[in-house]
């Protein structure tokens, strides 16, 4: 199911990125500060001269009145918000998951916080959503940088298997126009062990495409895993 995720949107070219969290972005031909709604590297995405879309703030109180929540990387239109993958699986496990009853998120769980807890008649299943924007040839990887809280994730959910619980990663890319994933074991080979660990013991790992809009997103169809 289609998610909306922003009201209103404009249009930008990227310029620079100072920090982590905000970058230059030319709109109607002014600079403006933006805030940028992911903490990862995106080298490969916020290139000077990218177009760029921003979602538009209401709130006067912001210092900063535009969010950059989209890029095209030649002609792929890629979603990189860092919030909008647990939006769409809020979404999307009501179906992703037979017979689901109930989808609750930010489940407690040992010393992690697990994204979603889905109840069915028969099962409970515990999900970590992580979003994918990291693609080279039609080929998306995860992740763009070092994640030791991602492999803290991984180990909680083969806890939960080991306790007689379902548990799956889910890595929702951010785009369409993928034809496989794979652990970025050349950034953080570790995350890649702990990955295959984890569905060695049960974990069940899926991985989806995104059709992806200005305004919203919809996890779409699966992608080949290749570990």
């Amino acid at each position: 199911m289609w998610v909306q995720l922003y009201k209103e949107v404009k249009d930008g070219i990227f310029q620079s990125r100072p920090n982590r969290f905000i970058a230059h972005v030319l709109v109607d031909g002014k600079e403006e500060v933006c805030h940028v709604k992911n903490t990862g590297r995106c080298r490969e995405l916020l290139v000077p001269g990218a177009k760029v879309t921003l979602s538009v703030s209401d709130n006067p109180s912001r210092k900063t009145k535009y969010d950059l929540v989209a890029v095209w990387k030649g002609d792929t239109y890629i979603n990189m918000d860092s919030q909008a993958p647990n939006h769409a699986a809020g979404e999307a496990l009501w179906h992703l998951i037979p017979g689901a009853k109930q989808v609750k998120g930010e489940v407690a769980h040992g010393e992690s916080r697990l994204d979603f807890c889905v109840e069915t008649d028969t099962e409970t299943w515990f999900v970590e959503v992580k979003g994918v924007t990291l693609e080279k040839e039609g080929h998306a990887l995860f992740p763009d940088a070092p994640t030791e809280r991602g492999i803290k994730h991984l180990n909680t959910l083969i806890r939960c298997v080991e306790e007689g619980y379902k548990a799956a990663a889910l890595f929702v890319i951010q785009m369409k126009g993928i034809h496989s994933f794979s652990p970025n074991d050349t950034m953080h080979p570790a995350f890649g062990d702990a990955l295959r660990e984890a569905a060695a013991n049960g974990v069940e790992i899926w991985a989806y495409d995104c059709r992806v809009t200005e305004t919203g997103m919809e996890i779409d169809q699966p992608v080949q895993v290749k570990l």
